[in-house]
């Protein structure tokens, strides 16, 4: 924008920077996909602990490797997961219950909740509805609870009617982590608990004798007592508060709270009774002919209507796994997550088949490819021994791929559940290494040595030897080992492409690692330049921006070299880019960079020197 000048002076105007920063990417969020207790299927979450995988998906299972390789991801170092859960396909139950309506004077179903996803754990939800809304006659109220009685989720105000702007399919759908609702039919569903009829204008005679039963406990009291009560009740309000006095004050059954914790809702006219009890068969009962000439009675429900049904499903087969581009299952749900780095499939090492296993490896190694994430793939458990590991490495010479590494052997820790020793797939522990290591040091150091110890492993199922590590690491294994004093360790840092024999240049796994890091911050980086003027300008700014981002990352210590011009280098000018890939709207840019190998082999030569006389000179 022009400045317009009016009277002789300085004038100031801001300009704004050509200048545009690529940041870095992340580099160790790592996906898991698996079976799992609960959790939606083949929707991936990102969670940043523990204790949210517990809350999603139910927690540690002896049926879950993906449970156990999460727990020990986030115990080495792991910060960001995302977890897909699978399951066999056809397989698995929600548990639901289904809510009545008699204001119509007919029982007929009207709402129907289900567990938002399969499986048992939604067999211990209870729901709870009452009619206390600020429209009473036409809307309602959906509590929803657990087996323990904590209130998890409530949704006010809710209409059965689809055009109502509460409509409870809308709101309960859109807005609930752990049911879903369909209508069936017209009406609201009835309350929770034993609702009365609607009380006149003026109360009655409430200076009777009640009998209650809650349950098999059966109490008689005296609804108003003028010599202990003071003032009768003058509303609808003050009579469910003296009720709810005088219900507390029974004695209870030993063990519960039915009637110590009882409750009684006022709205509109009504009153609303529920036990202090999560059992079903808790129903309220007001027994007798005064209770029948105050009405107490309209409709009696339990306090809580139970979920029930619940499947879990079938651990997932290999082509659960592999899932279903189009439908976006399984592995292929992975393809709508942005910064996904590592993948673990722990599952597969407990194949019977290898065949199975490396059917799964193929379609995760193309996976990988296209979306730049490393595989961190685990040893099958029948390698027992060095010689078991060499004689079944063959089956895997189909899916060596530089976008993945294998490790071996397993771990063995204690199982949180049962606090014996187990042996478990390494590709969760390895995660977390990585994680740490990436924090600590960079996405350019090998995730191996002394520093990538595994927290929390006693052992490991192979004792390797110096000698048995050097048969498998040519081949391109990975070893862990464990040495005194620092334990169980990573010992190896290859690709599935790092068998000498191979001669790759993808051998070493954090130059692999590094390059998926800068081609993916170079890419996101780069967005800007699409659609921009395809001149010396732009290439000038392509090129100062890639060169800032380099040298950040050569201070760092990502490249070799002593100085930026031997670590990298960009080249964005008319001899990348023609013109005839101008015409074609083409730029092209040449980025170059000399990444740190890790020293595998330190050679340390010592050699004795032999002792010599000093000769002085002679006197004579």
């Amino acid at each position: 924008m022009l400045t317009q000048t009016s009277y002789p002076g300085v004038y100031i105007e801001e300009l704004p920077s050509s200048v545009r920063t690529i940041g870095g990417v992340t580099t160790s969020v790592t996906a898991f996909v698996g079976h799992t207790r609960r959790g939606p299927l083949n929707k991936p979450v990102r969670i940043t602990s523990f204790a949210e995988f517990e809350r999603r998906f139910g927690g540690l299972t002896s049926q879950s490797a993906v449970s156990y390789a999460v727990h020990q991801f986030f115990g080495n170092g792991g910060t960001v997961a995302v977890v897909v859960r699978v399951a066999a396909s056809g397989t698995g139950e929600a548990a639901c219950v289904t809510l009545e309506s008699t204001e119509d004077r007919s029982e007929c179903p009207v709402l129907k909740v289900s567990a938002k996803e399969p499986g048992v754990w939604g067999s211990g939800l209870r729901v709870a509805v009452d009619h206390d809304t600020r429209t009473p006659e036409e809307t309602f109220n959906l509590h929803v609870l657990d087996a323990k009685g904590g209130a998890r989720e409530s949704f006010t105000g809710l209409s059965m009617q689809s055009g109502h702007g509460r409509f409870v399919e809308t709101v309960v759908n859109e807005g609930s982590a752990l049911v879903q609702v369909e209508v069936l039919g017209e009406g609201r569903p009835d309350p929770s608990g034993t609702v009365s009829k609607p009380f006149g204008s003026e109360l009655p005679d409430l200076a009777v004798d009640l009998t209650v039963k809650i349950g098999e406990v059966e109490r008689e009291f005296t609804l108003y007592d003028p010599d202990q009560d003071g003032d009768p009740p003058a509303d609808v309000t003050q009579l469910a508060l003296l009720l709810e006095r005088k219900l507390r004050a029974l004695p209870d059954a030993p063990g519960k709270r039915a009637f110590a914790g009882a409750e009684v809702a006022a709205f509109g006219r009504r009153i609303q009774v529920v036990a202090g009890s999560l059992d079903p068969d808790d129903v309220v009962r007001f027994v007798g002919e005064c209770a029948n000439d105050l009405g107490l009675e309209a409709t009696v429900n339990p306090p809580v209507f139970a979920l029930s049904g619940g499947v879990d499903g079938d651990p997932p087969g290999p082509g659960d796994i592999i899932g279903s581009e189009a439908r976006k299952t399984g592995l292929q749900a992975l393809r709508d997550v942005d910064d996904v780095n590592l993948l673990s499939l722990p599952e597969l090492s407990a194949y019977e088949s290898t065949e199975d296993m490396v059917t799964v490896l193929s379609a995760a190694q193309a996976l990988c490819r296209e979306q730049r994430i490393f595989l961190l793939v685990d040893a099958p458990a029948t390698w027992v021994s060095v010689d078991s590991a060499r004689a079944g490495l063959g089956a895997f010479e189909q899916v060596r791929s530089n976008h993945a590494a294998l490790y071996f052997p397993h771990l063995q820790l204690n199982d949180p559940l049962t606090g014996r020793l187990r042996s478990f797939p390494p590709s969760g522990a390895l995660a977390g290494v990585f994680a740490r290591t990436d924090a600590d040091r960079g996405v350019w150091k090998a995730p191996a040595g002394t520093e990538a110890r595994l927290a929390g492993v006693r052992s490991l199922t192979v004792q390797l030897t110096d000698r048995e590590n050097g048969l498998l690491g040519p081949l391109g294994v990975n070893c862990l080992r464990t040495f005194p004093v620092v334990g169980p360790l990573v010992w190896g840092a290859r690709t599935m492409e790092g068998a000498d024999a191979l001669e790759s240049e993808w051998k070493y796994l954090p130059v692999r690692r590094l390059a998926l890091h800068v081609e993916e911050s170079l890419q996101r980086g780069l967005q800007w330049v699409v659609f921009e003027p395809n001149g010396e300008q732009l290439w000038q700014q392509i090129r100062l921006d890639t060169s800032a981002y380099l040298n950040t990352l050569f201070r760092q210590g990502a490249f070799k070299g002593t100085t930026p011009r031997a670590a990298y280098f960009v080249k964005c000018d008319k001899d990348t880019t023609t013109e005839a890939d101008i015409e074609r709207g083409v730029v092209n840019v040449l980025v170059g960079i000399a990444p740190v190998k890790p020293a595998e082999f330190v050679v340390v030569k010592i050699q004795q020197l032999a002792g010599q006389f000093e000769v002085g000179e002679s006197d004579g």
